[in-house]
């Protein structure tokens, strides 16, 4: 299935957003995740259901000075 992923069209197969978390090896509690304008919290993402044509912006947390 295709979807959006910061912008740029991916095809994936995956299931859920928690799969797309791990699938780019992200630290699941140092990343927000937005799907199509809505925030989604590590303890939804399970039960978030990848949709053909989603769109997902990912942002991570990076420490520094």
């Amino acid at each position: 299935m295709f979807i959006f992923i910061n912008g740029e069209k991916t095809e994936l197969s995956l299931e859920t957003l928690a799969d797309v978390v791990n699938h780019y090896k992200l630290d699941e509690q140092l990343v927000v995740t937005e799907v199509d304008g809505e925030i989604i919290g590590c303890e939804d993402r399970p039960r978030t259901k990848l949709q053909e044509g989603m769109k997902i912006e990912i942002v991570q947390f990076v420490g520094g000075g």
